[in-house]
């Protein structure tokens, strides 16, 4: 998904998250995206065809296989990077299992910013021509069976005898399941999720400002423009209800992801290319500010503002990429389950994976590197049910109930 101080994750999704990320078959999955598929992009064309960039084009794979990258990256941060449950998992510090390893994945929770840059891109291609009630349709019945099936799963899981770590209180896991425990000050039953609260704020704004009077380029560059504006003067003011609402520390992801999605419909769009430049300028601020540490030997991991920079300067790359066309020859349909699995992944991998990464290495005495693999992959195996008995199954059916309308 991220970021990332509490337990970021991802992923985007989140968290999310972190992440968050739509999926690429015809569900949705940790980022957003066109209609109900969110790897289909649109024809690149001049700000005169606009129709015709959002005619049928190509499926943007790469943009699946890029979630997945960031999902991997928080789990490895999760796993390797950093301290907390995960300390407890392998029975000493990640540093010491990984000697090698510990200061890339210290890096992995820049995950959470890559999804936040892809999710600004699937939204808005998303929600470009596209009613209020089909877009909050698309992004409810995308974001919520796999998280509810989630939050129940490491529920029961952390509930059971066997396993060490605390499950909270019913009422709390009630609560969870809104989504809102975050404002509301309710413990949280995944750690990633903070990601998805990011997303849902992030949805809204646009909803409100860009979908319901109607996408077009000129409301597009306006409220690209007002919200850096004003998460800036939030900063400066010190305003919390502000910077709840504008997020100045994620703004300039979600943002720059706009910004690339006019560029993906016009290269030429000046408006587009600056929109960009601004938010990674902003972005990779705030991403240093919040990670950057000094080579304390004290500290648990180390991260360098030259390295935190260039991998917040690789999610805008890699999305640019995508935007243009670069990569237009990576379509592998194997992206498209990649990009099916991330959501589920995302969500489930961190607390799920510490139960598995001490059951293997502690209990069982199976190597740190073998765990670390075999933690990834029954991961993935656990997204992918997740993905065929939950989302394929309700996804279709929130949506329907969600777009229909009512007398």
């Amino acid at each position: 998904m991220d970021v990332i101080l509490r337990t970021p994750s991802t992923t985007g999704t989140d968290s999310g998250v972190t992440q968050t990320v739509e999926n690429s078959t015809q569900q949705p999955i940790a980022v957003p995206v066109p209609s109900e598929d969110p790897s289909k992009g649109s024809p690149r064309g001049s700000s005169k065809s606009a129709s015709r960039a959002r005619g049928s084009g190509g499926r943007l794979r790469a943009l699946d296989g890029l979630r997945l990258v960031a999902a991997l990256m928080v789990a490895c941060y999760h796993y390797g990077g950093r301290g907390g449950e995960i300390t407890q998992a392998w029975g000493t510090s990640p540093s010491q299992v990984f000697p090698t390893l510990h200061t890339p994945f210290a890096y992995g929770c820049l995950g959470v910013q890559i999804f936040f840059v892809i999710s600004g891109f699937v939204i808005c291609m998303s929600g470009w021509g596209r009613p209020l009630r089909s877009f909050f349709a698309s992004r409810a019945s995308r974001l919520l069976p796999a998280y509810w099936a989630a939050v129940l799963l490491v529920t029961a899981v952390f509930a059971l005898p066997v396993v060490a770590y605390k499950a909270l209180s019913p009422s709390d896991t009630l609560v969870n399941l809104t989504m809102l425990q975050q404002p509301l000050g309710v413990d949280r039953v995944l750690g990633v999720d903070w990601t998805l609260w990011a997303e849902v704020r992030f949805y809204a704004l646009f909803a409100l400002c860009v979908v319901l009077p109607g996408a077009s380029r000129r409301r597009v560059i306006m409220f690209c423009a007002a919200w850096t504006l004003a998460a800036a003067i939030a900063q400066g003011a010190e305003e919390p209800l502000l910077e709840i609402v504008l997020m100045p520390e994620y703004a300039p992801f979600f943002i720059g992801g706009v910004g690339l999605y006019l560029v993906h419909r016009d290269r030429r769009d000046a408006y587009a290319w600056g929109i960009v430049g601004v938010s990674f300028l902003i972005g990779q601020h705030y991403a240093v500010r919040s990670l950057w540490n000094a080579a304390d030997p004290n500290a648990f991991a180390h991260r360098t503002s030259f390295g935190i920079i260039a991998v917040v300067a690789f999610g805008f790359l890699a999305v640019g990429a995508i935007a243009l066309g670069r990569l237009d020859r990576v379509d592998w349909r194997l992206l498209t389950v990649a990009g099916a699995l991330t959501y589920p992944f995302y969500l489930v991998h961190e607390h799920l994976g510490w139960v598995v990464v001490k059951a293997l290495h502690q209990d069982l005495g199976v190597p740190s590197y073998a765990t670390f693999l075999l933690t990834i992959g029954s991961m993935l195996v656990l997204a992918w049910l997740l993905n065929r008995l939950v989302e394929e199954r309700l996804t279709p059916k929130l949506r329907t109930a969600l777009s229909t309308p009512r007398r």
